[in-house]
């Protein structure tokens, strides 16, 4: 699967040095819409309603989750999006392609994201029908459709620029792209350096047009330490080192990433997109665990 199948447990982590980031968006915690977009690392079960690979629907999935049973959340309980809705005061967003997801229930904000997709739309192809960051894109205006219905255009137009919005993507344009198999079709066609400018210049897009439809508080988080995810560990590592390549990757992006947000403010002339460290974040745990506690977490893969 993608990375976030063998790291999530380490993400449980880092969504608590999260709170220091959201506190810059949401200064002060209160009841608002939550917007979710991105990959398997923050998808609540979208891809159990589609015919694909990509899916968190059997064991160890959801085996500490308060049902004790797969939820489409590809963690062994909660995930970083459940436990920011708990922080705003609100119940967990719904998948967007919920049943569930009507009335008022809209209100409370959906959750578009999808395991294995990424920046790009040839990033996670081996999974086949899974929702493009694209199509993610879509469900969102067709969200306001649906909540205009409910409380007119005005008020939707409100909810959605109070809103918290969170984006996740990158990771999968690496681990499920770029270095999928060797001499990949990107690989071919970039050198690293050249493909993260083409990455971050696609994700400018992808924000611009997320903005353009209202979002006006978006917390986007950069790459985990991409070379430690066990699953590369264990393929790519060297004596139980995190893979170099992997890294130099994240290393690349997450940079260029943060000078791209900033540039993004200064064009519209507000701090609409903050950055999450989730690298540094992580790597902090990696390096003094005890400061973080104990914690019980089960590895998926």
């Amino acid at each position: 699967m993608d990375q976030s199948s063998s790291i999530f447990a380490s993400w449980l982590v880092i969504f608590f040095s999260l709170f220091v980031t959201l506190a810059s968006v949401v200064p002060q915690a209160e009841a608002r819409a939550f917007f979710v977009f991105g990959d398997s690392l923050v998808d609540n079960g979208n891809n159990d309603y589609l015919a694909t690979t990509a899916r968190a629907d059997s064991y160890p999935y959801g085996i500490d989750y308060p049902t004790h049973r797969p939820t489409g959340r590809f963690s062994n309980g909660l995930n970083i999006p459940d436990l920011i809705s708990e922080q705003i005061g609100m119940e967990s967003t719904l998948p967007y392609l919920s049943p569930e997801l009507t009335g008022q229930r809209l209100l409370v904000g959906a959750n578009f994201a999808s395991a294995g997709i990424g920046i790009l739309n040839d990033t996670g192809f081996q999974f086949i029908n899974i929702i493009r960051i694209s199509k993610q894109i879509e469900y969102f205006q067709q969200y306001q459709q649906r909540v205009s219905a409910l409380i007119g255009a005005e008020q939707t137009e409100r909810l959605v620029n109070q809103a918290l919005v969170l984006i996740t993507l990158g990771g999968n344009d690496f681990v499920n792209n770029y270095y999928l198999v060797p001499f990949s079709a990107r690989s071919r066609q970039f050198s690293l350096p050249d493909y993260v400018v083409y990455l971050i210049s696609e994700y400018r897009k992808i924000l611009a047009r997320i903005y353009e439809l209202g979002a006006r508080r978006v917390l986007v988080t950069g790459t985990g330490p991409l070379g430690c995810v066990p699953a590369e560990l264990a393929q790519r590592g060297v004596n139980g080192e995190c893979s170099v390549e992997l890294q130099r990757a994240a290393d690349l992006f997450n940079p260029q990433l943060v000078q791209m947000l900033n540039e993004l403010n200064s064009q519209i002339g507000s701090d609409v997109f903050v950055a999450a460290n989730a690298f540094a974040m992580h790597m902090d745990f990696i390096h003094d665990p005890q400061a973080y506690g104990t914690y019980r977490c089960q590895l998926v893969f």
